[in-house]
């Protein structure tokens, strides 16, 4: 376990809740005389033989917020899977272990990642102990790139399980609050009593930008004297596969240049947005993860005030 009671000032945080007109400020440029390098390219590293989906979810939704490209990086079986349902992002095969999920040498393929804007990382990579050892080299590799990396869902588990997590120097994590309180010393209950406190503390001593999910994300960036608050979204997300829709929505916007901590607000409102205006239609009891994917478009219209 790495998170210790070490003796730091605790900074207290103003809870500021996030506003639509200033979201709006945050949506990136688009330019009429441009092409898909313009937009920047994903390096989304997911996916093994039992969540193929995670991989998928999180490709696409960054398409869907504007990104130029995107390279999912995984098991082999995996991308034949996804080739074979969408023709719209590229593969770099990784090779593959007897468990179906990326080996640890896969991080030898990935030894020059130069040509990417944003790598994001972990969505349905499993908790097989070969992908946590992959997860751990490769960003042990990476320590001191200043690329923004997008670390979620079983790459968050991978750090949890060493006392020297190797965190990028631009990283934002997304944890909901059982993976969060793996990283901390705390129970799930502590975290939910306070989340403003417990993301803030945790963005704090991991030095990266942490957005904690549930009702109300929580939003915080280190050493900071505020925290954000995003409104937006309802129990219609409380589905598998949301979170991996939003670690793609933050790498898409990442990868057109936004900074990470405004990548991060934007992603988090509109991926609200967007749960809140599929159940318009299809009832927050039967919003499918997939389905957020067509209301990208819509929450970005709703912003934009069409």
């Amino acid at each position: 376990m790495f998170f210790k009671k070490k003796e730091i000032e605790e900074i207290k945080r103003e809870a500021v809740t996030l506003e639509k007109d200033f979201i709006r400020n945050l949506l990136p440029i688009r330019y009429s005389n441009s092409n898909k390098g313009t937009y920047g390219t994903v390096l989304n590293i997911a996916g093994c033989v039992s969540y193929v989906g995670a991989a998928y979810l999180s490709s696409i939704s960054a398409l869907k917020v504007g990104a130029g490209l995107v390279c999912l990086a995984g098991e082999n079986a995996t991308l034949a899977t996804i080739a074979a349902n969408t023709p719209d992002i590229i593969f770099k095969h990784l090779g593959t272990s007897e468990k179906g999920t990326i080996p640890k040498d896969g991080a030898k393929i990935l030894n020059d990642i130069s040509k990417y804007k944003v790598v994001s990382i972990g969505c349905g990579l499993s908790m097989e102990r070969l992908a946590r050892d992959f997860v751990l080299k490769f960003l042990k590799n990476n320590l001191t790139s200043e690329k923004p990396f997008v670390i979620d869902a079983d790459a968050i588990n991978a750090l949890a399980s060493t006392d020297n997590m190797p965190i990028p120097v631009n990283s934002v994590i997304t944890p909901h609050p059982l993976e969060l309180s793996r990283i901390m010393d705390m129970d799930v209950a502590e975290i939910q009593e306070d989340r403003v406190k417990a993301a803030s503390t945790a963005a704090d001593y991991l030095n990266c930008i942490v957005l904690l999910k549930g009702k109300e994300t929580v939003i915080a960036a280190p050493m900071d004297n505020v925290a954000y608050i995003n409104p937006t979204g309802n129990s219609a997300l409380a589905k598998g596969g949301s979170g991996d829709v939003l670690t793609g929505m933050i790498s898409g916007f990442l990868a057109q240049g936004l900074k990470v901590l405004d990548a991060t607000l934007l992603a988090a409102y509109l991926h609200g947005k967007a749960g809140e205006l599929a159940s318009n239609s299809l009832t927050e009891y039967s919003v499918l993860a997939s389905n957020l994917l067509n209301h990208i478009p819509m929450a970005i219209r709703d912003l934009q005030g069409y």
